[in-house]
């Protein structure tokens, strides 16, 4: 699996190691408690629906990109800081992807989540 970013046609991998965030566990704990990510990681948050979907940092030791995207458009992405911030959109996928590894990517772009 591999999430990638499609600007004008020209296909980018974003992240090729990537989870999936599919119970409500796996969706509250995100990255909570881990000292780090690999640099090509990225966690995926399916939902069944557009909606407003909130992310915070409280317990994420590390900087890491938010893009929020709905029907494969990307709606907001920001650089989270650790333990502060707090972010929303509305979606129907949130990515959780090291800082930096969202670079380019801007609202109405598209994402696409390929298995």
């Amino acid at each position: 699996m591999r999430i990638v970013h499609e600007p004008e046609g020209a296909a980018r991998p974003l992240a090729t190691d990537v989870e999936r965030a599919e119970s409500m566990l796996q969706q509250s704990r995100g990255l909570m408690f881990r000292r780090s990510i690999p640099d090509d990681y990225g966690l995926v948050f399916p939902f069944d629906r557009v909606g407003r979907r909130s992310i915070h940092m409280l317990f994420v030791r590390f900087p890491i990109d938010v893009v929020w995207i709905a029907d494969e458009e990307v709606t907001r992405v920001e650089t989270m800081s650790p333990w502060r911030s707090f972010g929303w959109a509305k979606a129907d996928t949130v990515l959780e992807l090291p800082a930096g590894a969202a670079e380019g990517v801007a609202v109405g772009d598209t994402v696409v989540v390929e298995s």
